[in-house]
């Protein structure tokens, strides 16, 4: 976005190694030319993406999730989200079906809230943020090994959890204040 420097800051691939592949990152070794010429290593997770839904209901709240984070070994707030299965994938549809599937909702409004790149020093994961409107509530269809429970929650209070660090989730805390803001909150 901001390329006033023209490539003097811009690192070659040399070479690239998959060190590791599983369902969902693929680990890559990859050798670099560096702006001075010299050469090192960087460790790159390469991801398929992903979208993360903020569903507003008619009362100006939102649907958020509680999930158990195996990282973390907690419970983590989050809004809905989920993984692209491919590359190739239209995050719209991703987001259409992650909400449905996590929370039973469909809506007919979307708007698209940019993107959030969560780790850009070390994975190439993009977050396609959406806020979802005129929902309508249907029945939840969580994967097999999926386990969350979702609730309602006013957005005033959101956005004060956000502050208060009880929201610690990055792509929560960007896509709410970014609804936020195009609801005039």
């Amino acid at each position: 976005m901001y390329s006033e420097y023209n490539g003097e800051l811009f690192e070659k691939t040399i070479s690239s190694e998959e060190v590791y592949s599983g369902k969902l990152l693929h680990v890559f070794k990859d050798k670099v030319s560096l702006p001075n010429g010299n050469t090192t290593t960087r460790e790159v997770i390469r991801h398929n993406g992903a979208v993360c839904i903020v569903p507003i209901t008619e009362n100006n709240e939102v649907i958020i999730e509680e999930q158990f984070r195996y990282p973390f070994n907690r419970i983590i707030t989050e809004l809905p989200a989920g993984k692209l299965d491919a590359a190739s994938e239209n995050p719209l549809d991703a987001a259409r079906r992650e909400l449905r599937e996590e929370t039973g909702y469909t809506a007919e409004n979307w708007t698209y809230l940019g993107i959030y790149i969560p780790t850009c020093a070390y994975s190439t994961e993009k977050i396609y943020l959406f806020m979802a409107c005129d929902l309508t509530k249907g029945e939840q269809q969580l994967d097999k090994d999926e386990f969350l429970r979702f609730k309602t929650v006013p957005i005033e209070q959101l956005l004060d959890d956000v502050m208060n660090n009880k929201i610690e989730d990055g792509k929560t805390q960007a896509a709410l204040l970014k609804a936020a803001r195009i609801l005039g909150f």
